[in-house]
């Protein structure tokens, strides 16, 4: 009897009134978990979304000067916050001043010439004296002037055909661009503070982000890490920079040569030297304009400064700046431009071809790990080429072999 209780064990508790079985959860507590930090995630980017823009132009400069922050903390002894606080006021006052002091220029000599636009609009204006002296053309050009510029009302009909708008719809939309330079210098302040934390924070973020990136992509993580800050600082320093360098410097040459509006000619000019081919275009149209309107000396040594200028950007500067394996086929370039002016603003110069940049490389990388998981395949029924040690070997096998067979035979024979 003892026994037979005690083989059975101890017996659990029974609790009297709750003889019902346990109900699993509705939803489990991990997928909830989930469910509410994608909910914070969410509604951060709803609130913060303001500030993505200034964000995202503060990393991007951040990746491509780190280099240089590095050498400035180094030199103060390890210093992140004075460095940082130097690289902030060199952007400042060696970037921001000068671009701020050239947009202020190009928006007036704009205003200038669209106020030219709507008085021609609406009393006509006589063609150039100097479309009579073009070669060929001349007539044609007059022709032209004359229909879509000299007779009152000529240019609103023509752009409300073209554009949908006409010149004082364009002449409001500029009041309303020189407008708005209030969140021009509100984002140009949050980028800056922004970039303050991404020098001084920049390095803890990035090993925090590591983590989180060897967790999702365990395999690829070290290489694309890698591969985006070298995209990011090789696109920025080859396009916008040095876009930003050609537009300075043949805005001056603009002025010297003395062409109307420099100083905007020098903004398209930068914008278009993003674009491949986009600087010798627009230096050429303008030194045409120059020769056709009877300064010829000054036309001809603006195309000759041009074409010097542009071989010393490509063939000296753009390698040793760049220094980098990435190189933007033209149809990227183009739709990151076009895509990242159309959805940001002027920032999208910036973001848009380094957003192409990355996809681009992405692309290429696994491209090669196809290519690389290809190789094996091909390769493993081929048959290995036999070393030089090895044909030397097979070519003094048989020699032996007959020795030993001619040894052999003697011996067969006398048995």
């Amino acid at each position: 009897m003892t026994d037979s209780v005690k083989s059975e064990g101890p017996r659990e508790p029974r609790l009297l009134g709750n003889t019902a079985p346990a109900r699993a959860a509705l939803v489990p507590p991990l997928t909830a978990a989930r469910g509410v930090i994608i909910l914070i995630i969410l509604a951060c980017i709803y609130f913060f979304h303001g500030f993505l823009v200034p964000v995202l132009a503060a990393l991007i400069i951040g990746f491509a000067s780190w280099p240089i922050f590095s050498r400035v903390r180094d030199g103060l002894n390890g210093n992140r916050t004075l460095a940082a606080s130097f690289m902030i006021a060199a952007i400042v006052v060696f970037l921001v001043v000068p671009l701020l002091f050239a947009l202020s220029y190009a928006l007036n000599e704009a205003r200038i010439l669209i106020g030219w636009l709507i008085q021609t609009n609406a009393v006509g204006a006589p063609p150039p004296d100097w479309f009579a002296t073009l070669p060929l053309i001349g007539d044609w050009a007059t022709e032209q002037w004359v229909l879509y510029v000299g007779a009152p009302g000529a240019i609103g009909r023509y752009l409300q055909i073209v554009g949908g708008a006409n010149a004082l719809t364009i002449y409001q939309g500029v009041l309303r661009a020189g407008g708005s330079a209030l969140d021009l210098g509100l984002n140009l302040l949050f980028m800056l503070v922004a970039l303050l934390f991404v020098y001084r924070d920049g390095e803890h973020f990035a090993a925090q982000l590591d983590k989180f990136g060897e967790r999702i992509f365990p395999v690829r993580w070290t290489r694309l890490s890698r591969v985006v800050p070298a995209t990011i600082s090789s696109t920025v320093t080859g396009m916008t920079i040095i876009a930003i360098g050609e537009g300075i410097v043949l805005g001056i040459a603009y002025w010297l040569a003395g062409a109307p509006a420099p100083a905007l000619l020098g903004v398209i000019t930068g914008i278009a030297a993003m674009i491949p081919g986009g600087a010798p275009l627009s230096f050429t149209l303008v030194s045409i304009y120059l020769a056709a309107s009877g300064s010829v000396v000054q036309g001809v040594a603006l195309l000759a400064w041009g074409s010097v200028e542009l071989f010393i950007v490509d063939k000296t500067l753009r390698p040793k700046l760049v220094g980098g394996p990435i190189k933007l086929p033209f149809l990227p370039t183009f739709f990151g431009l076009i895509g990242g002016v159309k959805t940001m603003g002027f920032v999208g110069l910036f973001i848009g071809p380094v957003l192409m940049a990355l996809l681009v490389t992405l692309w290429r990388e696994w491209v090669r790990d196809l290519e690389e998981a290809e190789t094996p395949t091909q390769t493993a029924g081929l048959a290995v080429p036999p070393t030089p040690a090895e044909e030397a070997a097979g070519a003094a096998e048989p020699a032996a072999l007959r020795d030993r067979s001619a040894v052999n035979k003697p011996e067969k024979q006398n048995a």
